[in-house]
């Protein structure tokens, strides 16, 4: 199996697994044998990745959602954290998708992706490439965004309200707030939902 940690961290679905096992009667079999294990980890129906402890390198959650479902990129509270602009933990991984939302549950957490119209989804997304993979990823801007309009029933309809949120509720770094590109919110005011928020996001920023 010495062509398992070569698969690094980049999760590969079962067909790719297969076909490195073809010596064998039955590579099903081998690859529920290699799960059992520990050696692989089942991401989801037919998805793996290989061990940490085989691959001696740390998993990208980001990296691991982008594949679980997609198109999708890792945004609202999950990329704000990622970029260190709220200081609480995530327990969970959000994502904004262009299909219908779903949920996946595995050992590495839960996955939410949430479904946007087209001409929103496509603004803002960034590419964040690491040594030997790549993952998609909102940019902070459309991370705030994504994080004010798909959250269920968070009314901001004011400028004040929204600055207790950001100070308050999320804690957000306001230092980086003030610094961020109004054209991102510009371009989600035209197509998105919730005009009054990103509205007050804009109001905010030039104040």
């Amino acid at each position: 199996m010495k062509f398992i940690p070569q698969l690094g961290i980049i999760p590969f679905n079962f067909d790719v697994l297969a076909s490195y096992l073809t010596n064998y009667k039955s590579p099903r079999q081998k690859i529920i044998e290699l799960e059992k294990q520990g050696t692989i980890i089942r991401l989801k129906r037919g998805l793996y990745v290989v061990s940490p402890s085989i691959s001696n390198r740390e998993l990208s959650i980001e990296l691991i959602a982008n594949h679980l479902y997609g198109p999708s990129y890792v945004s609202m509270e999950s990329a704000l954290r990622f970029y260190g602009l709220i200081p609480e933990r995530v327990f969970n991984t959000a994502s904004m998708t262009l299909k219908r939302s779903k949920t996946f549950q595995n050992q590495f957490g839960r996955f939410d992706f949430i479904s946007c119209p087209s001409d929103y989804y496509s603004i803002g997304i960034s590419q964040l490439i690491q040594k030997d993979y790549a993952f998609l990823i909102a940019s902070p801007e459309k991370a705030l965004c994504d994080q004010i309009v798909y959250t269920p029933k968070l009314q901001l309809r004011s400028v004040k309200s929204l600055q207790t949120y950001l100070e308050e509720d999320i804690r957000f770094d306001m230092d980086e707030f003030y610094k961020m590109d109004v054209s991102v919110f510009e371009k989600c005011l035209v197509v998105s939902r919730k005009k009054t928020e990103i509205t007050n996001i804009i109001k905010l920023l030039r104040k």
